[in-house]
């Protein structure tokens, strides 16, 4: 298996040097189809350009080949390489998306059970002053407050609010590709 934290220490100065926030890596797929997924995005638009993610894979390639050309290859298997942004309906990942996705609605897994559950979703309310802690408000209008070190897994959800927020960065050529999709 990967070490996560050590492909991260190896992708994430590419990505700045890019001018890129890195928002996960991730390996998934297990055996018969195992994947490293890198999510980065341009801090001032929260979104990557199809430019932006040749780019950094090109360098993330670059590094990967260069170290296994050594013999010191961080992934001992073969693999496929997914350079993308976080898309609309995007993971949280980082404390500070907890509070910059503030009034948005989110899913939010948990490793072990709080107040009886591992699961909470509805409007994020950010973070609270005390802490790394991310208060969360479910469809009966009761508040919680969840740890962030004990996040398992969370992201947005898909709302008319959340699509109403994230403009795309262009949409240029877009008529060429519904016209092509008509034909």
């Amino acid at each position: 298996m990967a070490d996560i934290a050590a492909l991260t220490s190896l992708i994430e100065p590419e990505a700045k040097a890019l001018g890129l926030e890195l928002v996960r890596v991730k390996m998934f797929g297990g055996q018969s189809d195992p994947t490293l997924q890198v999510m980065a995005e341009r801090p001032d638009t929260r979104q990557l350009t199809i430019e932006d993610c040749a780019d950094l894979s090109r360098r993330i390639s670059d590094v990967l080949d260069a170290l296994e050309a050594e013999g010191r290859d961080p992934i001992d298997h073969a693999y496929r390489l997914e350079v993308s942004s976080p898309g609309i309906d995007r993971p949280l990942t980082r404390l500070q998306d907890f509070q910059d996705w503030a009034g948005h609605e989110a899913r939010i897994n948990l490793a072990e059970k709080l107040d009886g559950r591992k699961q909470f979703k509805g409007d994020l309310t950010g973070i609270e002053a005390k802490g790394a802690v991310v208060g969360i408000v479910d469809a009966q209008g009761v508040q919680h407050f969840v740890p962030f070190d004990r996040i398992e897994d969370a992201k947005l959800t898909m709302t008319d609010r959340l699509i109403a927020a994230t403009a795309p960065l262009s949409s240029e050529g877009a008529e060429e590709f519904e016209a092509e999709e008509q034909d």
